[in-house]
């Protein structure tokens, strides 16, 4: 390099030293800009929640929270077409059953197919379908040749193949995260159907007040077909299938499980009796917002809001906590406390039938269902083996189907002694059902301590079961 080119880049060398000390302040200020969006964007990372940081599974939520908000609106829409339709409070429980049965018949069977076949497969093909029957409903509704029957053919229909789509929703997700994150997920899934309690039946009920039933049905329907097309184009890894190929087999292998576990068998059985009694009061709700409280759709919408922001509220913060080893109280005392709240529902409605004050309590019924079902759902999660993951599912997916049957008894009590007397005795069996195995079985009182020790004997087999990370050479 010659002398003058030498000169000329220690020439330039200055000039970019002179620059740069003339403009410490700018640069001062910008390092701390730079700074400032460094800190923001590690304090937004740290404030989503833990299973949203996953790709995979964060599309299958917004599939899912598409799919839920149509289930929601479909249900709030068909007790409301039943009621206009028959005006009876039996025909609000036929319409819970017929749902209700196939579902309870095939559930078992809808989780030996979730282990055996491909879920994706089977999760498109059960959206597809129960979108075409909306749409079948959603016409009928609109060309005003909607019966009955025609009801209760749909709702059977509906009910047989959401017997196959639970299941295998609940085992899919669980693959796409990290067991780490497990009450995360199970937190942000509830948080789907607490908050969609909220948004979709009042939309519902706004939707059927000004624009019409069959427009509901249609917007319910549209939901389903949205969850189909996210599940296609979701990247999803290696599912190992589970089974041995029988599915008579693989039927009782599973209730074998179940069976065998005491932990697995007192929270699947709590759910089971607190969705038949307590829940039933969803499926009386048209006869409170008609009869009783004379509030029409768009009031049962926002009553059914109600209970949903409660809901929702209760599981964000119990996502945020993470692991609360005292499960048994939650368990419990928040199904002692549901009870409670159903009952004050019942009395009010019967003594004194104030809107506002019922709204009140809808609120803490929310909050109370959310407590112990988001403990139960959590700890199923985490202590279930894949192999098995399907098959437990679908025995605990019979919660939702079981919860229909309840609207029929609920109903049936109903037509005899009144809605009210009908809520009352429910919360009354559900606080029996609490306290009763609390007080006789030792295991049940020490729930805490046996779910505290399960999960750490499933973690450390987890942990043994883990291939070793690579070495790099």
């Amino acid at each position: 390099m010659g002398k003058d080119s030498a000169q000329g880049l220690s020439q330039d060398a200055k000039v970019k030293t002179i620059n740069l000390g003339g403009s410490e302040e700018d640069l001062a200020e910008q390092a701390l800009g730079v700074s400032r969006v460094i800190r923001f964007k590690e304090a937004a990372s740290r404030r989503v929640p833990p299973a949203l940081r996953y790709p995979a599974y964060r599309t299958y939520w917004l599939g899912t929270l598409a799919s839920v908000s149509g289930f929601q609106m479909l249900t709030f829409g068909i007790l409301w077409v039943t009621y206009e339709l028959t005006q009876s409070p039996l025909f609000l429980g036929y319409v819970a059953a017929v749902n209700a049965l196939p579902a309870i018949a095939l559930n078992l069977f809808g989780g030996v197919f979730a282990d055996m076949f491909d879920k994706r497969r089977l999760i498109i093909a059960c959206q597809l379908v129960t979108a075409t029957l909306i749409f079948i409903l959603a016409l009928m509704t609109m060309f005003d040749v909607l019966h009955i029957y025609y009801l209760l053919l749909i709702a059977f229909f509906a009910g047989a193949v959401n017997a196959f789509d639970q299941p295998a929703r609940q085992a899919l997700y669980p693959h796409l995260i990290d067991r780490s994150v497990m009450m995360s997920a199970v937190s942000l899934n509830a948080a789907i159907w607490q908050g969609t309690r909220i948004v979709a039946p009042a939309f519902a009920g706004f939707i059927i007040a000004y624009l019409g039933t069959s427009t509901s049905f249609f917007i319910s329907g549209a939901g389903f077909v949205t969850m189909a097309v996210v599940i296609a184009a979701i990247k999803l890894p290696e599912i190992p299938r589970g089974g041995s190929g029988n599915a008579a087999r693989d039927l009782l292998d599973g209730m074998k499980f179940i069976a065998g576990n005491s932990v697995f068998s007192f929270l699947i059985g709590m759910t089971f009796f607190n969705s038949f009694f307590g829940m039933a009061y969803i499926f009386m709700m048209p006869i409170f917002a008609v009869e009783i409280l004379k509030v029409g759709a768009d009031g049962q919408g926002i009553l059914m809001g109600v209970g949903g922001v409660g809901a929702l509220v209760t599981t964000m913060l119990l996502g945020s906590i993470g692991n609360f080893r005292q499960k048994g109280l939650m368990l419990i005392g928040g199904a002692v406390a549901f009870g409670v709240a159903l009952l004050l529902f019942g009395l009010t409605s019967q003594v004194y039938p104030s809107y506002y004050l019922v709204m009140a309590i809808m609120l803490f019924i929310g909050i109370f269902n959310s407590i112990y079902m988001i403990s139960i759902m959590s700890s199923l999660q985490m202590m279930v083996p894949n192999s098995m993951r399907g098959r437990v599912m679908g025995f605990y997916g019979m919660t939702w189907s079981i919860m229909p049957l309840g609207g029929m008894q609920g109903n049936w009590i109903a037509n005899y002694l009144g809605a009210p007397m009908a809520v009352i005795i429910g919360g009354v069996a559900v606080i029996a059902f609490a306290v009763g195995p609390a007080m006789l079985n030792r295991q049940v009182r020490n729930i805490s301590t046996l779910l505290n020790q399960v999960e750490q004997v499933m973690a450390a087999g987890r942990q043994q079961a883990q291939p070793t990370a690579p070495s790099g050479d």
